[in-house]
């Protein structure tokens, strides 16, 4: 009896975690196991202690392989398997909301919303064995060697035009190998198309959230599977 009480105290101790005091926004995704590519999206606002619903949830598509632990806010579960590069899954857990990238000259967004209008020399490196892994890199010059071709941020892409970033694996800690370039983006085939672990939905839903989104919220992702969601909200005060 002691050994179980011992481990339930070391289980609980290692998954003890409380969301920033400072975030009052958080957009909630839950997915309905670890393998499904469908997530139902919800965002929240805390006023006071308690969180409400701001307007009705709305349909994404995740990566084609599922779900796995990210690397974010949140502590992740003991020898659980982690996101890695090309893996196929959306990193599941806690992450700050970041800038927003695309091919219009100006968006409809909060004043402190960072956006830039993509061009032909806007990276987003890819490549694990770059010291610029998971980071925007702005070229002096037009990409000429086909390692920087294929780091560009394809604004050609009609997916691509609009992007927001979801910070996993993000600087200043980033792990070389553990997945870059998570987005929220916009769906293939009208949803009926998967990702390769980006969190994607249609053109006028992600239009409205990054309106919607604001950096003085502290605004957060949550994106679990929904019993993992059930397993952890009341201990990390979910929404």
């Amino acid at each position: 009896m002691l050994r179980f009480l011992f481990f339930v105290l070391t289980a609980s101790l290692c998954c003890a975690f409380d969301l920033p005091k400072g975030s009052t926004q958080c957009l909630v995704g839950t997915a309905k196991d670890w393998n499904s590519s469908q997530v139902s999206l919800q965002l929240y606002q805390k006023s006071g202690k308690q969180w409400q619903k701001a307007g009705s949830a709305w349909n994404g598509r995740l990566g084609k392989n599922g779900l796995v632990w990210g690397l974010g806010l949140h502590p992740s579960p003991a020898n659980a398997a982690i996101k890695a590069e090309g893996d196929g899954r959306t990193p599941a857990g806690v992450f700050r909301i970041g800038g927003a990238w695309g091919a219009d000259a100006q968006i409809r967004k909060h004043p402190k919303l960072p956006y830039r209008q993509v061009t032909s020399r806007d990276l987003w490196v890819e490549d694990p064995a770059s010291p610029s892994y998971n980071q925007h890199v702005i070229l002096p010059h037009e990409p000429s060697t086909a390692w920087e071709k294929k780091q560009q941020m394809k604004q050609n892409d009609a997916a691509h035009k609009l992007k927001l970033f979801i910070a996993h694996n993000a600087p200043p800690k980033v792990v070389k190998g553990a997945g870059s370039s998570i987005f929220f983006h916009i769906w293939r085939n009208g949803g009926g198309s998967p990702t390769a672990g980006c969190t994607t939905m249609e053109e006028a839903r992600l239009r409205a959230l990054i309106a919607s989104i604001d950096p003085t919220q502290q605004p957060l992702y949550v994106i679990l599977p929904a019993a993992e969601y059930q397993q952890y909200r009341a201990a990390w005060k979910l929404p």
